[in-house]
C-alpha cells in the first residue's frame, strides 16, 4: 500500500501530461493529415510561411503545385496550413 502511494504523484502527473499535451498533439496531427489528404484541385490555400494560391495540380509522391501571383511552385503537401486555409475560406460572419 505504501509503495502504491509513493507512486500515485507520479502517475498522476503522466496522466496529466497525456491528457494535456501528448493527446491535444496527436488530434490535431491526425487532422492535419486528413486535411492533407483531402486536399483536391481548385481549392485555395494558404502555406506555412503565407503564400497564397490555388492547386493546380496533385501529386501521388506527396507534392502539389500551388499557382500564385509568382506563377506556379511546387510544394510539399504537409507545407499547407490547415488553420490558415480553412479561415481564409470560412464564410464571412
Amino acid at each position: 500500500m505504501e509503495n502504491l502511494q509513493s507512486f500515485a504523484p507520479l502517475i498522476l502527473m503522466f496522466l496529466v501530461v497525456y491528457l494535456f499535451m501528448i493527446r491535444p498533439q496527436m488530434k490535431r496531427a491526425k487532422q492535419e493529415k486528413k486535411f492533407a489528404a483531402e486536399l483536391k484541385k481548385g481549392d485555395k490555400v494558404i502555406t506555412k510561411s503565407g503564400l497564397h494560391g490555388k492547386i493546380l495540380d496533385l501529386n501521388e509522391d506527396g507534392t502539389c503545385i500551388i499557382e500564385c501571383g509568382a506563377g506556379k511552385m511546387k510544394y510539399e503537401r504537409s507545407a499547407i496550413s490547415m488553420e490558415m486555409s480553412n479561415k481564409m475560406n470560412a464564410p464571412a460572419k
